[in-house]
């Protein structure tokens, strides 16, 4: 490392950044390579992490951090895949079940689907573990395998493998127990970077917010999703962003095995209104940017078309079957892990569903053994929270809200006491929500 910056010392960097000065490109990748090698030192990459939360980077900086953090490690080549290769990221949501709808819906519409997702930690599932509820579905394929695929039926999802990003990994860890996890640039460059290496040609982002949300508020949402798409655009991919809802949990269900079941209900066109909503107009945006689309509101039509004629799940049974999975489930939901437990929450007083506190519903569905505490931790797939009634429904005295399952009674009995605190009964009807708040273009 030396060698390539002769003049170039991390003392200076975090003297510059710690006094409201502009990094270089070659400052920035400087500490990037060296902290990811091992050659700076925790305290020092601390150091400069509180003074860039503090500080903040321009949008130069933030482009150069991100591209410093892509080519850390391995890059994905898509270039053997056939036709406009479009990735699809959700900054997380409860319920957020909307790759395994919308996958298969831009596939079935002609759009390639080469994408890799992660695991769940905290209250936010992870695609990967809700996959991995469907009885024998494989989650890693071999490079070759996965680029086969996805030139044969025209998708393939499964884990993040490899040596992707590594920077990230290691300054994101570290972010996280100095405090500087909130901060637009180090969020945008650590998401954007992992989606620049994954390879493909255009990009989605769904950015929630919302209570259930890592952005709560809608403005900064928009902050960063623009932060987002100017970064894709500077690394020459086109990226679009849709800023959606989370203020309820997305769909009925919540958890792994139930939110699959409710993703192919979507697929057999009865889903929920608001799921499918949503995933009909990413889905309609993805068939746009994969250029099977001449506007986005041709490849909404093209998108709810998919479903009504069956190609859509016709493509999800081909996926699923492609990677191991026991396509039987499709149609007979009592082939999914089942709980031994279901505990009903009941409503108290007559009204309206006036608010369901998403991020008490994730937190709760985490507890029941849906998500993770640790990196380590188990899931139990067929556990989690089905919601009876959603906001602006109405409820009587007794009528079942939601519904907590588990195979751990214990678990399930504090979650369901976790649960009821999340549904707000009125008098009065609350007023109509928008569910996508806003689509930002650069």
């Amino acid at each position: 490392m030396v060698d390539k910056f002769e003049n170039i010392d991390m003392i200076e960097i975090i003297t510059k950044k710690r006094d409201g000065e502009k990094l270089t490109k070659d400052e920035i990748k400087y500490f990037v390579d060296g902290y990811s090698a091992g050659e700076i030192p925790d305290y020092q990459a601390s150091a400069l992490l509180m003074a860039i939360y503090l500080n903040k980077m321009d949008e130069e900086e933030t482009v150069n951090l991100t591209q410093s953090m892509r080519f850390s490690g391995d890059t994905i080549d898509l270039d053997s895949i056939k036709g406009i290769k479009v990735d699809k990221h959700s900054t997380g949501g409860v319920g957020d079940k909307v790759t395994l709808i919308v996958a298969p819906i831009a596939a079935a519409c002609g759009v390639p689907i080469a994408k890799m997702s992660g695991r769940g930690l905290g209250f936010t599932g992870g695609t990967v573990d809700k996959m991995e509820s469907i009885p024998g579905f494989k989650t890693t394929l071999e490079p070759e395998e996965f680029l086969k695929q996805v030139n044969e039926i025209g998708i393939a999802v499964i884990g993040q493998s490899g040596h992707l990003t590594p920077a990230d990994k290691k300054i994101y860890a570290l972010r996280d127990v100095t405090a500087t996890i909130d901060n637009l640039s180090l969020i945008s460059s650590s998401i954007m970077s992992k989606k620049l290496a994954a390879g493909s040609d255009k990009i989605l982002l769904d950015v929630k917010c919302g209570e259930g949300a890592f952005m709560e508020d809608e403005e900064k949402a928009a902050e960063l999703a623009t932060m987002m798409c100017k970064i894709g655009k500077a690394a020459g991919k086109e990226t679009m962003a849709v800023i959606s809802d989370m203020n309820q949990p997305l769909g009925r269900a919540v958890g792994n095995s139930i939110e699959v079941i409710e993703a192919i209900d979507t697929l057999k066109g009865r889903g929920p209104e608001d799921i499918t909503e949503l995933t009909e107009k990413l889905a309609g945006i993805m068939i746009f940017l994969g250029g099977k689309a001449k506007t986005k509101e041709d490849g909404y039509e093209l998108a709810k078309e998919s479903i009504k004629s069956g190609t859509a799940l016709n493509k999800m049974k081909e996926f699923m079957e492609r990677q191991g999975a026991d396509v039987n489930v499709i149609n007979d939901y009592s082939l999914f892990p089942q709980a031994e437990y279901k505990v009903e929450i009941k409503a108290e007083k007559s009204g309206y569903i006036n608010g369901i506190d998403a991020k008490i519903i994730g937190i709760a569905s985490q507890h029941t053994g849906a998500g993770r505490a640790k990196k380590e931790d188990e899931i139990d797939y067929a556990s989690g929270i089905y919601i009876e009634k959603k906001v602006g429904e109405g409820a009587s005295v007794g009528d079942t809200l939601a519904i907590v399952c588990g195979n751990n009674r214990e678990k399930v009995d504090r979650a369901a006491s976790e649960a009821r605190k999340a549904f707000k009964i009125g008098e009065n009807s609350p007023k109509a929500f928008k569910l996508i708040k806003k689509i930002i273009e650069i």
